[in-house]
Order: structure tokens, then C-alpha cells, then sequence
């Protein structure tokens, strides 16, 4: 049986001349992209711009709100920084991102994180990057209709576990001496004791060390708690000395947890790499967002390390936080606390569940409300004035870890 020919006769002198002219369109258009490497990878499908860049002083932190030329805003939240610094850092920053594209955001970050080699890794940058990056994602995510978890593969699991709950509950301590004694320790056990005799034994304990408790009192402390059985002993000792967890780890039996303070990838590969911690604890909003946390979620799998993020903010930034949680497949829980007051400015679009959970956020971008009325009104608070945390004194009068 013989197929129906469909090839369609072209005169040879014709088809070589047209050869001809699509080479020549070719090279020329590769030299044009070796002339403006840059303009190759521009998004011409979109026209998309940042033109505003707005911080708003609220209470310890800052809310960041991006504008676009499309009508579409989006909004980070800066925290763990003087807020009128971070508010001006922020503001200083929009002279890098005015006109820019927001949707090439790992451009955009890396534009910001290398842009003074004197500041780069340092934490009021890295926590101003969060805020912004933040706000990136969320512009992101309203132009394409979607949630942000689906721009970063799409959910792999239908709930986020978080704490505290009645089943799952962290306690701590503050600073400790370094000559402590054995009533000071028993009564770090007492707390361990209680909360485990309070979520019962099917329940979830958790203790934070806050790096305020010197080793030679953190390893008795550790010995003593092995028989309630902890998911993880947290901080347990001054980020920076990977030394001192070398030592710990060789001693403490009960699965060690850091990296709220050990900002971006570069930070938290040294405690992977000499295999001192089970648990890494990145921190959306301190250590440069979503973009970051992402990466170290991908090293620490590399590591066979889960995360169990760490997390003070508001809604907002934790928000942020659960975008990347329900798309890494090495997840342990959240830390998730709600704030009454902060609530009325930031309106999430998940739920907590019964069973220790919160629900993916549904909706598009970040998923969250900013009530811009609201967030001026308690942003108003007189009686409200910020205030340095430290530092904290030892019994003798000595400055000391927290």
C-alpha cells in the first residue's frame, strides 16, 4: 500500500536563498545576544514593572508593599531588625528595583544580596532581602493565578503540621550560668517533665535552648531529659563555633536542631557538612526569603536532613514560610504562633485544623488580606515604643547569650 505523498516541491534555487537568509538572521542575531547577554534572558511576554516601593513601621517590624504598573501589589514583612533601619534599607533598595521586572526574582535577589560587598550576608540586609522577596513571590503568583507553592513544583503534602497544639508543644530556657548547679538543671527537667506528662506520651515535646545554656550544663541537661523523649533539642549553642557542636553532638543523644540565625545557604552548609545537626530550622523571613529558604530545603535534602522551620512573624511571614513547606519533601513541622493584634492587619487564606495542622493557603500570590487601615491605626500606637531585647546580665552582673 502506498502512502499519499504530503512533501511540497520547492524550486532549489529558492530553497537555498531562503537557507541562506535564515543563517544570516541567525548569526546575526547571536551576536546581538553575545553584544547584550542580558537583554537575551528579558521577559518580553510581559511589561510588568515594579514603580513603588512603600515600608510601613509597625510596631518591631516593617510591612513592605511593591507596586507594579499592572495594578498588582504584593507584600513581604522585614523582622530581627531596628525597624527605621530597616524601613530606610528597604527604601534605599527600591534605586535597584525601580523599573524592574518582579517576576525575574532570583535575579532581583541576587542583584540585591551582591550589591555592596561590605554588607553582603549580613543580617539587616538579609532580613530587608526577605521582606522583598517576599513581596516578589506575591506579585508573582497574582500575575499567573496562582498560589506560590504551585511556582515552586506544586504541593507535596495536603497539610502543614505545625506547633504549638495540645498534642505538640515547645519549652525553654533562658540564660543559664556557667557554673551551673544541679537545682538549675533539675528545674529545666521539671519543664521537659511537664510537658510531656501534658501532650501524653503520643505527643510532641520540643526543648529550646535559646544558645543561652553553656555545654558542660547542656550535656547533663541533655543525659537527664533522653527518658521523655524530645523531637529535637533546639539552639544548642551559639551559632558561628562549629567546634562546640562537634562536641555537643558526640555527647547529647536527643536529635539536634539550629539555623534561625545561620542566614543562607553558605551558612547552614557547615553544620550539614560536619553532620552536627538533624534538624535545620531556616527562617523565611531572616534568612532572604522564600527564594533562600527553598535552597537550603534542597541542600539539607541533599543531607537527608529535614527542616523544621522556625518562625516569629505575623501572618504574613509565615505565610510565606508555609509556601515553601508544602512544596520540600523533607518536612518535619512549623512553628506557627498567633498574634491577636498583628491578626487584624494580616488576614491568611488557610485554616488550622483538629489534628495539629494548618491547610494549604488558597488563593493567589501569598494567599493573604493586608488591611491597610488596620495596619495604619496599631502602626499609630503611642504607648507603643520599641525597644532593644538585650542585653541579659548573669547572676554577677556579666553579659551573657540569650
Amino acid at each position: 500500500m502506498t502512502l499519499p505523498s504530503h512533501e511540497t516541491h520547492i524550486p532549489r534555487r529558492t530553497l537555498l536563498g531562503s537557507i541562506g537568509a535564515a543563517a544570516g538572521a541567525a548569526l546575526f542575531a547571536g551576536e546581538a545576544r553575545a553584544a547584550d547577554p542580558a537583554g537575551a534572558v528579558l521577559d518580553r511576554t510581559s511589561s510588568i514593572r515594579i514603580t513603588r516601593l512603600t515600608p510601613h513601621i509597625c510596631r518591631d517590624r516593617v510591612y513592605v508593599k511593591i507596586d507594579t504598573n499592572h495594578g498588582i501589589s504584593g507584600w513581604g514583612e522585614i523582622k530581627g531588625v531596628v525597624p527605621t533601619v530597616a524601613a530606610a534599607l528597604a527604601s534605599s533598595m527600591f534605586e535597584m528595583l525601580d523599573g524592574q521586572n518582579p517576576t525575574r526574582i532570583e535575579h532581583l535577589w541576587q542583584v540585591l544580596y551582591r550589591a555592596e560587598r561590605n554588607q553582603r550576608g549580613g543580617a539587616f540586609m538579609l532580613h530587608t532581602i526577605a521582606g522583598i522577596d517576599m513581596a516578589l513571590w506575591d506579585i508573582t503568583g497574582q500575575l499567573w493565578g496562582v498560589p506560590v507553592y504551585r511556582l515552586l513544583g506544586g504541593p507535596l503534602r495536603e497539610k502543614i503540621r505545625v506547633y504549638p497544639t495540645d498534642k505538640a508543644i515547645k519549652v525553654g530556657s533562658g540564660p543559664q550560668p556557667q557554673s551551673g548547679n544541679p537545682d538549675q538543671i533539675e528545674r529545666m527537667v521539671q519543664s521537659v517533665r511537664n510537658a510531656r506528662e501534658k501532650v501524653g506520651p503520643d505527643g510532641t515535646v520540643m526543648f529550646d535552648a535559646h544558645s543561652a545554656v553553656p555545654p558542660a550544663m547542656l550535656i547533663q541537661f541533655a543525659a537527664a531529659i533522653e527518658p521523655y523523649n524530645l523531637l529535637f533539642l533546639e539552639e544548642p549553642a551559639v551559632p558561628g563555633n562549629i567546634e562546640v557542636f562537634k562536641r555537643l553532638k558526640q555527647q547529647i543523644r536527643i536529635p539536634l536542631a539550629a539555623g534561625e540565625r545561620d542566614r543562607t545557604i553558605w551558612g547552614i552548609l557547615p553544620y550539614l557538612a560536619e553532620k552536627v545537626l538533624d534538624i535545620v530550622q531556616p527562617d523565611c523571613g531572616y534568612t532572604g526569603g522564600i527564594s533562600q529558604m527553598r535552597k537550603i530545603a534542597t541542600l539539607a535534602e541533599a543531607y537527608m536532613t529535614p527542616i523544621a522551620p522556625h518562625c516569629t512573624q505575623s501572618y504574613l511571614g509565615m505565610t510565606a514560610s508555609f509556601h515553601v513547606a508544602a512544596s520540600v519533601p523533607l518536612f518535619l513541622i512549623h512553628e506557627a504562633y498567633d498574634d491577636e493584634l498583628l491578626g487584624t492587619i494580616v488576614k491568611p487564606h488557610w485554616k488550622r485544623t483538629d489534628d495539629g495542622h494548618v491547610t494549604l493557603p488558597e488563593g493567589t500570590g501569598l494567599c493573604v488580606d493586608v488591611n491597610e487601615t488596620a495596619l495604619a491605626k496599631v502602626a499609630a500606637d503611642p504607648n507603643y515604643k520599641y525597644r532593644w531585647r538585650g542585653p541579659k546580665l548573669d547572676a554577677d552582673g556579666g553579659v551573657v547569650d540569650y
